[in-house]
């Protein structure tokens, strides 16, 4: 079973803002074949870089959170191609990407997850595919309908933005996975050995994707200047039946699994002989990020060991220390590393010693008004204060080394302006969410067993 995600979708109507940052992921999935455009895909640019001024025609840039701010942050640059995060890693062979490019984009109006725009199959054809460190396959709707999957989804200005939606009968390279010819397939599902291995996934909360197996070919490219074609055979699911929230919006163009397990796209990318048993994943503080398959990481990257549990199978580590401030506690526990969770979730003590000493720190005054907020301790600015003083927090992982907290704060939206200290307390288990992953490149290698990090804006290789 895979990890839960915490968002719940109440809606797949889309505002005009989702809407314009939608069209811009969208751009290559309905134009045919997107083989061989190795410069295609997300290669944005800081705030004032030249090409983005090109764009606006001006100087400077709209107010952050704007339509036009991500319209400038997210605009495909057909003049400069954008430089690679693996390029100079002098890395050999060269790292993968989607042939679409290695962009990320955090879809707040889609549950808040990383999405990317994925090729798969004979002509090309792409999708919007959220990824998810929760779980190991990788499936897409498939010769399916709007009651069985999420063909569209509305805007709330009555636009419709439409999905491609998977068939094995389309692409002259799929061919479907028998019930005798894989280890992927569970007995108690064949009726005989030359039956279509059927699949079904569950996750949290009533979430279910069952349809059958197929083996097609993956368009990924080199993430260095040569951006050389590379295709990659993996087994996918054909989701002909999607249940609970993913017909509400929830990754509803398919999933990709980046879980440690054997049908997982880096296992695979690996057992083909294409690259390492790795990859990475940047999460950039306005939501842009990155994605590259076979990545080692530097030699500057930090790092500490992860385990396979058997509870939940994904990335656990150990943390021995937290630092909040000028004080310390050592307690050691276990936490997972999970990028379907827009925040962290952690249990006592560690949720409670990090909550009231931080609470005990800031100057601000708490706010305590407003129920509906999910987070415990929110804070109200001062008349004059444009920004909050928050402590320095960094966590101890098991190996000795630090790992600092660069974004353990949301935003409070509240008349007076305020922020929230964004940490979830838990009942059962202890999870490293997006928010304490921004603005670090994080390196999951499943040779090595270990999870490296280090800070990076997404936009270059730079700190």
């Amino acid at each position: 079973m895979a990890l839960a995600w915490t968002s719940t979708a109440s809606s797949y109507s889309l505002t005009s803002r989702s809407y314009i940052l939608l069209v811009l992921l969208l751009l290559g999935l309905n134009s045919g074949s997107c083989y061989g455009l190795g410069s295609f895909g997300f290669n944005i640019h800081h705030r004032f870089s030249d090409p983005v001024k090109q764009i606006l025609g001006f100087e400077g840039l709209p107010e952050k959170g704007s339509v036009e701010y991500y319209i400038a942050m997210t605009h495909r640059d057909s003049i400069i191609h954008g430089r690679h995060l693996a390029a100079s890693n002098n890395q050999s062979p060269a790292p993968l990407t989607f042939a679409n490019g290695n962009g990320t984009l955090l879809i707040n109006n889609l549950d808040f997850l990383y999405y990317a725009n994925v090729s798969m199959g004979t002509p090309s054809v792409s999708y919007l595919v959220a990824l998810d460190t929760g779980s190991d396959l990788f499936w897409l709707p498939c010769d399916c309908n709007n009651s069985t999957c999420v063909t569209s989804l509305p805007t709330s200005s009555g636009q419709v933005v439409n999905f491609n939606i998977y068939s094995p009968n389309a692409s002259s390279t799929s061919n479907k996975v028998s019930c005798n010819s894989s280890i992927y397939c569970d007995p108690n599902q064949c009726p005989s050995t030359n039956s279509d291995c059927a699949y079904e996934i569950l996750y949290y909360s009533n979430m279910s994707s069952s349809g059958i197996l197929v083996e097609d070919v993956l368009h990924l490219i080199t993430d260095d200047d040569q951006s050389k074609a590379v295709d990659a055979p993996i087994t996918l699911g054909c989701g002909k039946n999607e249940t609970g929230s993913f017909l509400n919006g929830f990754a509803p163009n398919g999933l990709l699994g980046l879980r440690p397990g054997s049908i997982s796209v880096p296992s695979t990318i690996a057992r083909k002989g294409l690259g390492p048993n790795s990859f990475s994943m940047c999460f950039g503080s306005d939501g842009t990020g990155r994605i590259n398959f076979g990545d080692n990481g530097t030699s500057e990257q930090k790092e500490t060991s992860f385990t396979v549990g058997s509870s939940f199978p994904t990335y656990n580590i150990s943390i021995t220390q937290i630092n909040v401030g000028v004080n310390v506690s050592k307690m050691e526990f276990s936490v997972i590393f999970y990028s379907g969770t827009s925040f962290t979730h952690l249990t006592d003590p560690a949720y409670t010693f990090i909550s009231k000493t931080f609470n005990s720190q800031v100057i601000e005054k708490r706010n305590l008004s407003n129920s509906q907020i999910p987070f415990e301790y929110c804070y109200d600015l001062s008349a004059n204060q444009t920004s909050p003083m928050i402590p320095i927090m960094n966590l101890t992982m098991k190996g000795g080394e630090q790992y600092y907290l660069t974004n353990p704060t949301t935003e409070a939206f509240s008349t007076k302006g305020g922020y929230c200290l964004a940490i979830l307390k838990s009942t059962d288990i202890n999870i490293i969410g997006q928010n304490f992953m921004t603005g670090y490149r994080i390196v999951f290698n499943h040779d090595k067993m270990i999870i490296g990090w280090k800070p990076s804006n997404c936009y270059n290789d730079s700190n």
